[in-house]
């Protein structure tokens, strides 16, 4: 059995507990209500009955009246549980099975085909050998600071670090509030140590909490993923694979230090193909570049060049290098 197989079952298997998990609790919490409103139990028992009730009528004679009136009553007694449910304290559906994910009510999978969620839980495993978990945990809104930012205007920069990075933040945070129903692209620039990374992570974690499916590489992982798939691809580990198929499909893409990468012309177009296919498929992707635009040009192709600089929202980072102020403001 290849590691693709053992994910599936895995994740399978997870599914098949948080479903067990949650009828458990359905049953706890419809204990406790019949314990403390008999009501909602005399309602649920009238339901049950009505229902065998229909089912004999029906297969002694099919009427359509029969029905339709069933589904009047069944309404009527549902409205009713829900209003007395709220009259105590309740959440109307609270004796209903709560899912952690809505689309697949913990399956899975939607007719057939596997839901984001599903998707998401194969990423997740593939890190699991990474650190990325335990950074994300570090690294997020929560843990982001402003105060390593001077207030103060740098060079030929009008708006100070500071009033950048507030500016640069809310872009951000913009994009994830609206990321269900808009998906834009950004680009960070900037030299080393403002914070670029850092944000990257933010950004990961805020989609992978609010339910996306998110791929993080740095840029030499990506292009050992090309090389791989290219050159050694009867020799590439099955994860490796399902990441590479998941580099079209995830929600967002995330490269991290482009350019710190060894190139080829070979991986250079599987850059581009990359690009090109989210960009016309309408997924998002967030690159961070050390890069200036002169550099970048140098280095990569027009076509490259004209999709990022043409359909992504570029934000310029500078300031000073903070992990030497962390570690300076903790000695």
């Amino acid at each position: 059995m290849n590691n693709k197989e053992l994910y599936y079952k895995r994740l399978l298997r997870e599914y098949d507990l948080m479903r067990s998990k949650s009828h458990q609790e359905m049953l706890n919490r419809q204990k406790e209500i019949y314990e403390k409103i008999p009501q909602i139990k005399a309602i649920d028992d009238e339901l049950s009955d009505s229902g065998i009730k229909l089912v004999r009528r029906m297969m002694a004679s099919p009427q359509s009246d029969t029905l339709e009136n069933f589904h009047k009553h069944s309404d009527e007694l549902l409205r009713t549980k829900k209003m007395i449910l709220v009259e105590n304290g309740y959440e109307p559906n609270y004796l209903e099975q709560q899912f952690h994910c809505k689309l697949c009510k913990d399956t899975g999978f939607i007719s057939n085909e596997p839901c984001s969620c599903f998707k998401q839980g194969l990423i997740t495993i593939a890190y699991e050998q990474s650190n990325l978990k335990n950074i994300l945990d570090k690294e997020n809104f929560n843990s982001f600071s402003l105060k390593y930012y001077s207030k103060n205007p740098v060079g030929k920069d009008s708006r100070s670090p500071y009033d950048n990075m507030v500016k640069v933040k809310q872009i951000c945070v913009d994009l994830i509030e609206k990321f269900d129903t808009e998906k834009e692209s950004l680009l960070l620039t900037g030299q080393t140590g403002v914070g670029k990374t850092f944000l990257c992570n933010c950004i990961a974690k805020e989609l992978l909490d609010n339910g996306f499916t998110v791929l993080y590489f740095t840029a030499p992982q990506l292009f050992k993923l090309f090389e791989e798939s290219r050159f050694h691809r009867e020799d590439m580990l099955d994860d490796s694979k399902n990441l590479l198929n998941m580099l079209f499909d995830a929600d967002m893409l995330i490269i991290d230090d482009l350019g710190t990468e060894s190139i080829s012309t070979i991986t250079i177009s599987d850059l581009f193909n990359v690009i090109n296919s989210r960009y016309l498929n309408q997924t998002s992707t967030l690159i961070s570049t050390n890069l200036t635009y002169k550099q970048l040009t140098e280095r990569y192709t027009d076509r490259i060049i004209s999709r990022i600089f043409g359909q992504y929202t570029t934000l310029k980072l500078y300031g000073d290098y903070i992990r030497k102020l962390k570690k300076y403001s903790h000695s």
